[in-house]
């Protein structure tokens, strides 16, 4: 009896992010053993699950459960049809399909590289010192607005300002970056300096 009033206890006092957990989790083990998933797909789908939790928890437990289950069995190599996890849930397909897009787009965002990640490459290519690249990051940073899909001219104009517009830079930045001269000067005009 004291078991089950301390058990009781322990949900009414859980925090929000601790009672929503649960409830994924859960819904995750009872379609898991409704599909009859593999082990491998459950630990990629705990992976998944933690890592991403702020992208899939606007969403009920049930939708959650089956975007990241679909989603994990492609990730671990053991893709199944989504009609596999519906029938053991009570999921809209729909819904479904709109977790498992912005979960997939978290992950595609995780991949990316940082902007800083971004300069370096590209100074490494034309051989800029590290205080060049500590400058162009700085502005870049100061200008998050041009960053929105990181284009490799973007970059290369940061560079081509920090290093004081150094002659013959600015051809070697645009080969560099796979770009025209014109499209580093015009994003160069568009950064603050």
């Amino acid at each position: 009896m004291q078991w089950r009033m301390l058990a009781k206890f322990h949900r009414e006092t859980m925090h929000g992010f601790e009672r929503r957990l649960a409830a994924i989790g859960g819904e995750l083990k009872r379609v898991k053993e409704c599909a009859g998933l593999p082990q491998h797909v459950m630990e990629e789908t705990e992976a998944l699950v933690k890592r991403y939790f702020e992208t899939v928890a606007g969403f009920p437990p049930e939708v959650a459960a089956v975007a990241v289950l679909w989603t994990a069995a492609k990730a671990a190599g053991a893709p199944r049809p989504l009609e596999d996890f519906l029938k053991c849930s009570k999921a809209s397909e729909r819904r479904v399909r709109k977790a498992a897009w912005r979960l997939k787009e978290a992950m595609k965002q995780s991949k990316r590289p940082s902007i800083e990640d971004h300069v370096k490459t590209l100074a490494a290519r034309v051989n800029l010192p590290a205080p060049v690249v500590k400058s162009a990051v700085e502005l870049l940073e100061r200008n998050r607005r041009l960053l929105s899909g990181k284009n490799p001219w973007v970059s290369a104009a940061a560079l081509w300002l920090a290093s004081f517009r150094r002659f013959g830079l600015l051809k070697a930045l645009a080969e560099a970056a796979g770009a025209t001269t014109a499209s580093i000067r015009n994003a160069a005009k568009r950064l603050r300096v």
